[in-house]
């Protein structure tokens, strides 16, 4: 297993359960690849505008929420929602 160095590197670690999730090759063609991953992950009351804002014109926008949705993800922004709209996300689906 590799060394996270930050936490978004660790986002896209394997799954507790050991399993590798599928199709990801998608992240190498995120635009969060090309810019600093803290600002994907503001600290609480910090802006979340520059990280939406750069999810806007992301190809891979719909597989990144899709992935964090799929994985519950409690932290940072991906697919240009944080992890309150998220919630409010799934459980408008859930209704």
């Amino acid at each position: 297993m590799k060394l996270m160095f930050t936490k978004f590197d660790a986002a896209f670690e394997t799954i507790a359960d050991g399993t590798e999730p599928t199709d990801t090759g998608w992240r190498e063609r995120g635009l969060c690849t090309q810019t600093d991953p803290e600002a994907f992950y503001p600290e609480k009351g910090g802006s979340t505008r520059d990280a939406k804002r750069i999810c806007g014109s992301c190809e891979v926008r719909v597989q990144c929420l899709e992935f964090a949705m799929e994985r519950d993800e409690r932290f940072g922004i991906w697919g240009g929602l944080s992890e309150r709209e998220r919630r409010r996300l799934k459980k408008g689906e859930a209704a």
